[in-house]
Parts: C-alpha cells; sequence; structure tokens
C-alpha cells in the first residue's frame, strides 16, 4: 500500500494504492489518526488506484470513520471503481460513507 496526502480547501485528501487489507490497514489507521490529531476534521479517501480491499480494509475505514465522528469531523470516500466499488456496495458501505465519483465533488 502506498499513501498520497495532500490537502484541498479544507480536506485533508488521502490516495490509496494497491492493496487495503490486514497488512496495510495499520498503516493506513495511524497515518490517518497523524492528521486527525493534527486537527484535520475532514479526510476524503481517494480509491481510485485500490486493487482489492479486504474486510479488514473495511473495518480500517469503520474505526476511522468513528474517530472522526468522536472530533466532529467527517469522513467521505470517492473515485470508487471496478472490484472495489463491488465490495463497498455488497458491504452496504456505500450507505455508511457519504461516496463520492470524483475528489473535487467530495472537498465540496
Amino acid at each position: 500500500m502506498k499513501l498520497t496526502c495532500s490537502k484541498s480547501g479544507a480536506a485533508s485528501v488521502i490516495k490509496v494504492t494497491d492493496r487495503l487489507d490486514a497488512q496495510s490497514g495499520p498503516d493506513f489507521e495511524k497515518s490517518c489518526d497523524r492528521l486527525i490529531q493534527e486537527g484535520e476534521k475532514l479526510l476524503v479517501i481517494d480509491l481510485e488506484s485500490l486493487s482489492y480491499i479486504s474486510s479488514a480494509g473495511l473495518r480500517s475505514l469503520l474505526v476511522l470513520g468513528n474517530r472522526l465522528k468522536e472530533t466532529g469531523g467527517s469522513l467521505r470516500i470517492c473515485c470508487l471503481g471496478g472490484i472495489v466499488k463491488q465490495v463497498f456496495a455488497a458491504a452496504g458501505f456505500t450507505s455508511i460513507f457519504p461516496v463520492f465519483d470524483s475528489v473535487d465533488a467530495a472537498v465540496k
């Protein structure tokens, strides 16, 4: 897994590449936790380049969403495609998180 973080308006955009699973999930959570501890309230997770997500990866997103909610923040998901989009739909995550077609739409 590779993470690329950038700022877009009030949001921190985290682009996740490759896989989000049991092995990479803890690193993903730690990276996002640092942003939350620095005061970030809006995280946009860009999954356009994600090729695989496991149940452990989904759990990492849930944990992150809950942490943000506790601080009055928000987690938004964007750019779902392929198998990742199918997994999100099958797991019901499209009703748990706001999902957007683009980073720009998620940031607004």
